[in-house]
């Protein structure tokens, strides 16, 4: 059974094999210009060679037809003037002496038309004779019942008995084996006995050999030319596309950073010429990217030193605002908010220098994840109750639902809460003061967390925009929470360093959805998210009523 079971299996495993190979050949097909222009050209040479094929086929088949009917109508003359002379000579006037004139003339048809196919036949409308003999047939298709003689080919020689007339018919050969031959009809006209149609069988088995022959010839030689084209093409094509390939291979890999590649640079032909173009674009390019590169290493080198040489003034202005901050009670209601002022702008400061410190660790590609088992409800649960206050000073209910995310995954919690804080806090921005929804939900693959208003929402134009560095959808609209304009661009950019995504949709007088993903397991390729980008409220300006706000416990 076990035999039986690994010959069903190996037969399985051929057929799919077998099923892939249309594919396999349109993949190969796609890719390979070498592959493709081999079989572009054997595909051009196999019409011309059959074309050519038939058309000599057809005027050799013609000529020897041509050639093998002009011998057989010569030989049937000869033979049945040479049958006539010796009837005339016969002075044969009973039936024994007309049978052996007969004879002796069928003898002579014989050996001059070399053919043993021979019929008599009496030609009707003559006076009946007791000396007339017998007709006979030595070959089954040329008896009167037969159908290698037609009624139209008896018809024209009973017509016309000094002409001779033929036709095309099948022949049988000692084998019983069908073969293409003539049968050529005349008269003689026999002493005592009146006119007897005689009719010749010629087979044409010596020319169809002949005809196969040269066809199969032909055959040969076709497929050794298409070999030999097939085979030309091949070195010719791999000469022409061989510096093609180097190039295209050198280009990806100067397209995937490595900048020091080059294409070997051989003759004064075109693509010597193409060599040297590619390797004086490679150096203006490799030029161009290390002066890049350089001006932003100078870059974030100037944004991180101001931000650490910011730190001490600003520590002390810090020192003095917050003793200003302390006494505001006593000073003048203008002093007092100048105070306060002060102290908020000075607060905002510190964020904007930790933010561009941040901002500036990516885009040297220093940043380094501290990640932990986590479970994702509890930080999100622990980043809402954070941001509850700052809600409800902007009249948000902050509401969470959690159908999953309840297993431990690796990420690093700090920047994992910064995300939260950053989406939350913007929500609570362009909230209008309605509840905001926070779900998470997990998958095999995926740990997904929503952060849903129902705010005033943004354009498709605006939404394109939203994770650029400093940007606002509505310049004139005030903040009412703070901000640098740079914690969505951070958000994203911790997102991606634990290899997921945020993604958005927005609709104007609807709200937003951002959507956080990660992966379950760090490194690991993401599946579908458990939760909708597009949320299921869509359009809707308030959530559904099963929402439940979050509780300490």
């Amino acid at each position: 059974m076990s035999a039986r079971t690994e010959r069903v299996a190996s037969f399985a495993g051929e057929a799919t094999q077998w099923r892939l190979w249309p594919t396999q050949i349109a993949r190969l097909w796609r890719r390979s210009l070498q592959f493709r222009t081999i079989v572009i050209t054997l595909g051009l040479t196999s019409i011309a060679i059959l074309l050519t094929g038939v058309y000599l086929s057809t005027s050799v088949s013609n000529n020897l037809f041509e050639a093998r009917l002009a011998q057989v109508l010569a030989d049937s003359t000869r033979a049945t003037d040479s049958a006539q002379l010796i009837l005339n000579s016969s002075d044969a006037s009973d039936t024994s002496s007309v049978r052996a004139a007969l004879t002796e003339a069928r003898s002579t048809i014989t050996s001059a038309s070399s053919s043993k196919a021979i019929a008599m036949y009496r030609a009707p409308g003559q006076a009946s004779s007791s000396a007339a003999p017998p007709d006979f047939s030595t070959s089954p298709e040329l008896k009167a019942d037969g159908n290698a003689i037609s009624d139209e080919l008896r018809s024209k020689v009973q017509q016309t008995p000094s002409a001779q007339y033929w036709q095309s018919v099948s022949l049988s050969d000692s084998f019983g084996r069908s073969q293409p031959g003539i049968v050529v009809g005349s008269q003689l006209v026999l002493p005592a006995a009146g006119r007897y149609e005689v009719y010749i069988g010629y087979s044409l088995a010596d020319v169809q050999q002949t005809l196969s022959f040269v066809q199969q010839t032909a055959a040969i030689a076709a497929l050794a030319l298409l070999l030999l084209v097939g085979a030309v093409t091949w070195v010719v094509v791999r000469f022409v596309v061989t510096p093609i390939r180097v190039a295209a291979e050198t280009s990806q890999k100067l397209a995937a950073g490595d900048l020091e590649v080059r294409i070997p640079e051989k003759g004064d032909d075109v693509i010597a010429t193409l060599a040297r173009s590619f390797n004086g674009m490679a150096d203006s390019l490799q030029s161009q990217i290390r002066e890049l590169a350089d001006l932003s290493e100078v870059q974030q080198r100037f944004v991180s030193d101001v931000s650490h040489e910011l730190r001490t003034p600003l520590t002390t202005i810090r020192l003095a605002g917050d003793v200003l901050y302390d006494q505001r009670d006593t000073f003048t209601p203008s002093v007092e908010r100048t105070a306060e002022l002060l102290h908020t702008q000075v607060e905002r400061f510190e964020v904007l220098l930790a933010d561009l410190l941040e901002i500036s660790r990516y885009d040297a590609g220093s940043v380094e994840l501290s990640s932990e088992p986590t479970n994702l409800v509890h930080l999100t649960s622990d980043a809402v109750e954070s941001m509850r206050s700052l809600a409800e000073g902007n009249g948000c209910a902050l509401l969470l639902e959690t159908p999953g995310g309840h297993l431990d995954s690796d990420v690093d919690p700090r920047r994992i809460r910064r995300i939260l804080r950053n989406l939350v806090g913007n929500a609570i921005e362009h909230g209008e003061h309605k509840p905001i929804v926070v779900s998470v939900d997990s998958n095999s693959s995926v740990v997904a967390i929503g952060v849903r208003d129902y705010g005033i929402g943004m354009s498709a134009e605006a939404a394109a925009h939203v994770f650029d560095r400093f940007w606002r959808a509505d310049p004139s609209r005030q903040r009412t929470i703070g901000g640098t304009g740079l914690g969505l661009a951070i958000a994203l950019e911790d997102a991606k360093a634990h290899g997921g995504d945020i993604r958005l949709w927005s609709q104007e007088g609807a709200g937003t959805n951002f959507l956080l993903m990660l992966p379950r397991i760090p490194e690991a390729p993401m599946g579908r998210s458990p939760l909708p980008v597009v949320p299921d409220d869509a359009g809707a300006t308030e959530p559904a009523p099963v929402v439940r706000e979050v509780t300490d416990a």
